[in-house]
C-alpha cells in the first residue's frame, strides 16, 4: 500500500540543470517546490564551512587545490558554476550563505559532513556551533528540527549525537551494513540512508526500518521508475538532482 507521499530533497540543489552547490540551484530548487535541499560541507583552511563535495575544486570550478587548503577569499574570484551554466556565479557558497537562504522558511536543510578528511572531528564541531549561532542546535523535536545531519561515517553521526543530541541524523550507505537487513540502527542514527540501487534490490528495507522506527532517506532518485518504487516502499525522503520534475511526478501520483 502507498504511503504518505515522500519529501523533495533538491540533491545539491537543482543540479540537473544548475552548477551544483551555487547559490543559483538553490534558488531555482525552492522555485520548483523543493522541501528541502541538501548540502556536502568541508572545512576551509581558514576554518570556514564550504558546501563542495570533492576533496578538491578542480571539478566544479576554474581554478585547483584541496578544499582544506584553500581559505575562502581565495576561492572568491573562482567561478563554480560556469563548468555547467554561464550564471557568472563567482566565490564558493559556505553553510552560512545557505543557512540564510532558508532563515524563516519551512525548507528543511540536510547537511552532509564528507569523510575522509584533513581536519576530522573538526568539520561536525564547526557544524554543531555555527547551528548553535543561529538557534538551530537544539529543536525541540526531530520533527520541527529544520536542520538535519548525514555523513556515511558512523563515527560522525556518533560525534554530533553526542555534542547535538537532539540534532536529527541520517546514517548514508551505499552498501547494507552487516546486520543491518533488518531495519535496526544504532542509537545514535535516526533515519537510514541507502542508495537507491539497494532500494531496487530489497524495497522491503523501508517497511522493515519503519518497524523499527526509523524514516528513509534514499538517494539519489531522479528516474520516474525509481521514484514510483520509493512513493510506493513508503520512502520519506527522496534525495533528487531533478527537484521540478520529481515533484511535478509525485503531485500527478496522489
Amino acid at each position: 500500500m502507498c504511503q504518505a507521499t515522500p519529501a523533495v530533497v533538491a540533491h545539491r540543489g537543482a543540479s540537473a540543470q544548475r552548477a551544483e552547490h551555487t547559490l543559483g540551484a538553490y534558488e531555482l530548487a525552492l522555485e520548483q517546490g523543493a522541501d528541502a535541499l541538501e548540502c556536502d560541507v568541508r572545512v576551509s583552511r581558514d576554518g570556514h564551512l564550504v558546501c563542495v563535495h570533492d576533496r578538491r575544486i578542480d571539478r566544479t570550478s576554474n581554478g585547483r587545490g584541496v578544499v582544506s587548503e584553500l581559505t575562502v577569499p581565495m576561492m572568491s574570484g573562482l567561478d563554480f558554476s560556469g563548468w555547467r551554466n554561464p550564471s557568472g556565479e563567482r566565490g564558493v557558497l559556505t553553510l552560512e550563505m545557505l543557512l540564510e537562504l532558508v532563515a524563516g522558511t519551512s525548507v528543511k536543510l540536510f547537511v552532509e559532513t564528507k569523510h575522509p578528511v584533513r581536519y576530522a572531528g573538526l568539520v561536525e564541531a564547526k557544524l554543531v556551533a555555527l547551528l548553535a549561532r543561529h538557534g538551530l542546535a537544539a529543536p525541540r523535536d526531530a520533527e520541527s528540527s529544520q536542520v538535519v545531519m548525514m555523513s556515511f561515517s558512523s563515527n560522525a553521526v556518533r560525534r554530533v549525537r553526542q555534542t547535538a543530541p537532539r540534532l536529527p541524523t541520517v546514517l548514508l550507505f551505499d552498501r547494507m551494513p552487516n546486520g543491518r537487513r533488518s531495519g535496526e540502527l544504532p542509537s545514535w542514527a535516526d533515519c537510514a540512508g541507502p542508495d537507491i540501487r539497494l532500494l531496487r534490490q530489497d524495497p522491503g528495507y523501508v517497511a522493515r526500518a519503519a518497524e523499527r522506527g526509523h524514516p528513509t532517506y534514499c538517494w539519489t532518485v531522479d528516474e520516474p521508475a525509481d521514484i514510483e518504487l520509493c512513493r510506493r516502499a513508503g520512502v520519506r525522503y527522496i534525495a533528487t538532482n531533478r527537484p521540478g520534475s520529481t515533484r511535478s511526478y509525485l503531485v500527478d501520483q496522489r
